[in-house]
């Protein structure tokens, strides 16, 4: 995907770049092949890969929810925050990303971006989730850890009714089979998946779940806790 590809294809989604939110995203793939020379940030450093399985894929799953309050768990290179952060510079973001050296990249992009109400949290979801619970209206996360263990760190962090966005890959559904008892034990419903092939060997699924109601003041446990016992049937 090219730069005027991905601009269409936002364009046909009713999404309409400014000349500002371009160069925004100029600048930061800049930062991202830059930075990528000095750190492990991400295999994707050309620029149609970055385009698309980078940009495009992380903004078209948010586009028509309700984002006034977004949190991204671990956000490595800042995906899907920045993405959705530049095309809705009104959501107010939080990055939350555990690797100190991570965070002093997403703080460079922000810096540089000129991004407003975004914060950039190095501190664990489980340790962040004591101080934080039921904030946000979105909580997202892409390729942190199978969905039994990312539904106890992101599910504290999310109102009731909000929705929780977690971006698989192939093996999304066999995830969902074991995240049932986590589902039931954290309040939460699916209601709706996306599934789409980019490449033969390349599917990605988007997982859209509710929270119906408070989550059990228990959760999250320690993460040594939820790494070894996660919620799914024994």
């Amino acid at each position: 995907m090219t730069q005027e590809q991905f601009i269409q294809a936002l364009s046909s989604r009713g999404i309409s770049l400014s000349e500002k939110q371009i160069t925004q995203f100029q600048t930061y793939m800049r930062l991202l092949q830059e930075w990528n020379e000095k750190m492990n940030l991400t295999a994707i450093v050309k620029d149609e890969e970055v385009w698309e399985k980078h940009f495009y894929d992380s903004i078209l799953p948010f586009i028509g929810l309700d984002l006034s309050s977004f949190c991204d768990v671990g956000s490595g290179a800042g995906f899907p925050g920045i993405p959705v952060k530049i095309v809705y510079p009104d959501c107010e973001m939080t990055l939350i990303e555990p690797l100190q050296k991570r965070c002093r990249f997403l703080e460079e992009v922000v810096s540089q971006l000129k991004l407003e109400n975004i914060s950039v949290m190095n501190v664990r979801a489980e340790e962040y989730a004591k101080e934080h619970r039921a904030l946000f209206s979105i909580v997202s996360a892409r390729a942190v850890a199978k969905l039994s263990i990312l539904l106890e760190l992101c599910i504290p962090l999310l109102k009731v009714d909000g929705i929780f966005v977690a971006l698989k890959g192939k093996n999304g559904d066999q995830e969902l089979k074991q995240a049932k008892k986590a589902l039931s034990l954290l309040h939460v419903k699916l209601i709706k998946e996306e599934k789409t092939t980019i490449e033969e060997d390349a599917t990605r699924i988007n997982f859209y779940f509710q929270k119906v109601q408070a989550t059990p003041i228990k959760y999250p446990r320690a993460y040594g806790q939820i790494k070894k016992k996660p919620l799914e049937e024994q």
